[in-house]
């Protein structure tokens, strides 16, 4: 079986989408995904209907805002994360988003075309945020091999 990483990163805004304070953001939102879905390694990305993620529910309360994504490789997504033009806008987070207390993020296998819900993103950060990175939840820093090389 083949296996692709997912990733899930959620953060509080300080504002509501349409306050001045977020306008740096929202215009640069869609060339960030049009970029994304460009990359090499690029499988998928949670979006709705307005082909974005602000308006999906993480949790009760409506200034989190979730991102999700799938990848070919974990090195794929950090070319992507760290050497790309999306380097700029996570550098430029605190500009828009609240300090988070707890990591914000997390990466797991999923099996090649599946695409994870926003439940199961929740609970893997869960799971990273009250035990660490394990094989179940990671991040770059501490990575785990996918379960067929762990299963060979």
């Amino acid at each position: 079986m083949i296996y692709q990483v997912a990733q899930i990163n959620i953060g509080r805004i300080k504002a509501p989408l349409d306050h001045p304070k977020l306008a740096g953001f929202i215009a640069q939102l869609d060339s960030i995904n049009a970029l994304a879905e460009g990359s090499p390694g690029f499988v998928w990305r949670l979006q709705s209907a307005q082909g974005n993620a602000t308006d999906i529910e993480y949790n009760d309360d409506p200034l989190v805002l979730v991102n999700m994504s799938v990848w070919e490789s974990v090195e794929a997504l950090r070319e992507f994360t760290y050497q790309s033009r999306h380097a700029a806008v996570f550098r430029d987070r605190a500009e828009w988003f609240e300090k988070a207390e707890l990591p914000h993020y997390c990466l797991w296998w999923v099996p090649e075309g599946r695409r994870p819900a926003v439940a199961e993103g929740r609970d893997r950060l869960e799971r990273y945020r009250k035990y660490g990175a394990t094989p179940e939840a990671f991040w770059f820093s501490q990575l785990f091999p996918a379960p067929a090389l762990v299963e060979a």
